[in-house]
């Protein structure tokens, strides 16, 4: 489980197509304090470490999860900046909301303006997900805890401070952009609830 406080910016370095796609991550965090097998969440997706070195982690990543991530159709590239966080432990404060690391969808960044210091960015969710987001609800967009500001059909609002855009990779976003989507974990169960009543 995460929060989706992203606590670190990693660097694409290395891409390999082993049967599985193999990513290597450059990385602040200190590696000797992760375990193999561990879980980081890289750009919202949770993924396995299989390999680690002075300053990066390697994970193995499925066609599966290629398929229905934006790691896929020339989403990650060397050099491609991605949001790390790593798996909440026990104690941990929860800054943003419980997120699982399993991407629901791609979500699409259709329009972006500034508003003061902040900018404002519209994205464009798939209709089979656009239904569990709402005003003033949570989503995780590569990886990060937002809250929605509005909604209009498949459309949702998002505002992003100048903090959010230097503390992860949002500074970098451009319409266009093809974006993680994870649905706030609350919301599908109260949808399906509601399907059962």
């Amino acid at each position: 489980m995460f929060t989706g406080i992203i606590t670190d910016i990693g660097t694409v370095v290395a891409l390999a197509q082993e049967g599985d796609l193999r990513a290597r991550i450059k990385t602040t965090y200190a590696t000797d304090r992760i375990d193999m097998g561990a879980s980081i969440a890289s750009d919202g997706v949770c993924l396995t470490v299989v390999g680690l070195g002075a300053d990066w982690y390697e994970v193995q990543i499925s066609a599966e999860t290629v398929d229905k991530t934006n790691i896929g159709q020339n989403g990650w590239h060397i050099g491609k900046r991605l949001n790390l966080e790593r798996a909440l432990k026990v104690g941990d404060e929860l800054g943003g909301h419980i997120v699982s690391g399993h991407v629901d969808g791609v979500a699409e960044v259709v329009a972006m303006a500034d508003e003061g210091d902040s900018t404002r960015v519209t994205l464009r969710a798939p209709k089979a997900l656009a239904r569990f987001i709402a005003p003033k609800g949570s989503v995780a967009l590569n990886g990060t805890s937002l809250t929605v500001n509005e909604v209009d059909g498949c459309d949702f609002g998002i505002n992003f401070i100048p903090h959010t855009k230097e503390a992860t990779t949002w500074g970098d976003v451009a319409v266009g952009d093809r974006i993680n989507l994870e649905i706030d974990t609350l919301a599908r169960y109260v949808a399906r609830l509601g399907e059962m009543s």
